[in-house]
């Protein structure tokens, strides 16, 4: 992002976001790993270029719900003009099982103001509210990892701790028109 260090790795780019929230402990073992070791439906669904939202809208064949676990907002000033927002969220289905969890860091003045403000309502996922406001997005640096829950973790997904409930997971940045703008982390939920 402007005026930071990037963080290339992926798992320091994923542990960066998840201290936002909470403590590597106690969210979970990250580790980097090649898309041939990502077992299906969670290759397909994260080893892509496109939005998250819209790749489990076409999977689950519905919306998905937006429920935000937690949220920080910067406002103070950074000296590159930045308004950066993050949140900690569930998509859920329909019936409230748990599809992905997620946690997004924006740069709120890359977008129009009525934009932020919607993203800051937290009503519609991300990616949903950005193709809706017609923004230029463009998905880059994924990265796929391997995560191996902590409490924190498992808990949101309704799983267990430690190795046998592995789940899958992506890095990503979104430049918005033209501008690093976004930074994220997607989790799979298992499937049954």
């Amino acid at each position: 992002m402007p005026g930071e260090p990037q963080l290339r790795d992926p798992v320091d780019r994923g542990l960066a976001l998840v201290q936002l929230f909470c403590t590597p402990e106690a969210f979970g073992r990250l580790r980097s790993v090649r898309p041939d070791e990502v077992p299906q439906p969670a290759r397909q669904l994260l080893d892509h270029r496109s939005h998250m939202t819209v790749t489990m809208e076409r999977h689950h064949g519905t919306q998905p719900r937006l429920r935000i676990v937690g949220r920080a907002f910067d406002e103070a000033p950074t000296g590159d003009g930045a308004a950066w927002y993050a949140r900690e969220i569930l998509l859920e289905s329909p019936t409230g099982r748990v599809l992905q969890h997620g946690i997004v860091r924006i740069d709120l003045s890359s977008v129009d103001d009525r934009t932020a403000r919607e993203i800051r309502d937290g009503r519609r996922p991300l990616g949903r509210v950005l193709i809706d406001a017609g923004v230029l997005r463009e998905v880059h640096d994924v990265a796929l990892l391997e995560i191996v829950p902590g409490p924190h973790l498992a808990g949101l997904l309704g799983a267990s701790p430690g190795p046998s409930a592995a789940v899958y997971g992506r890095v990503a940045d979104i430049l918005l028109n033209g501008r690093p703008a976004v930074e994220l982390l997607e989790i799979v939920a298992p499937t049954e």
